[in-house]
């Protein structure tokens, strides 16, 4: 399955998590789900908004369609991470899901008050987090209208 923005272009996907194991498992689910959008990584908040401001090394990244976002991450954490990105004019129209191991009540309703557009705990066991991340990408890059890149 290879989706495709009307103009032809795959879509561009970040994941920002800096468990090695839920990157793996996450790569893993989108080979498994022959999903050929484009997956970036970045293992921390500060990272991440470099790579969405294109500054340093990712001054030639392209801007991501749909962001992955944990929570707990090193740096900046990613309540902030997502508190920049929704307050920016440009980054702010970019789908945000918390994909986190949070399932605490504060956590949930922290990222919706931060505009988050969803919240989704973390399966530990592979099998479902691969259904969990079909779903995500089916809904997100299948079903959902992504607003045009900037």
């Amino acid at each position: 399955m290879s989706v495709e923005r009307a103009n032809g272009t795959l879509i561009e996907v970040l994941l920002v998590e800096d468990d090695p194991g839920d990157v793996l498992m996450t790569q893993e689910a989108f080979e498994e789900h022959k999903v050929r959008n484009r997956l970036n990584v970045v293992s921390d908040g500060a990272e991440a908004l470099a790579y969405l401001r294109r500054e340093g090394q990712y001054a030639d990244a392209v801007r991501p369609d749909l962001i992955l976002l944990d929570l707990n991450l090193p740096r900046r954490d990613g309540r902030e991470v997502l508190a920049e990105i929704k307050k920016d004019e440009q980054l702010g129209r970019i789908p945000v899901v918390v994909l986190t191991t949070s399932a605490a009540d504060e956590d949930i309703l922290r990222s919706y008050e931060l505009h988050a557009n969803a919240y989704v705990t973390k399966p530990v066991d592979f099998d479902r987090f691969i259904q969990v991340i079909r779903q995500i990408d089916e809904f997100f890059v299948s079903v959902v209208k992504l607003p045009p890149r900037a």
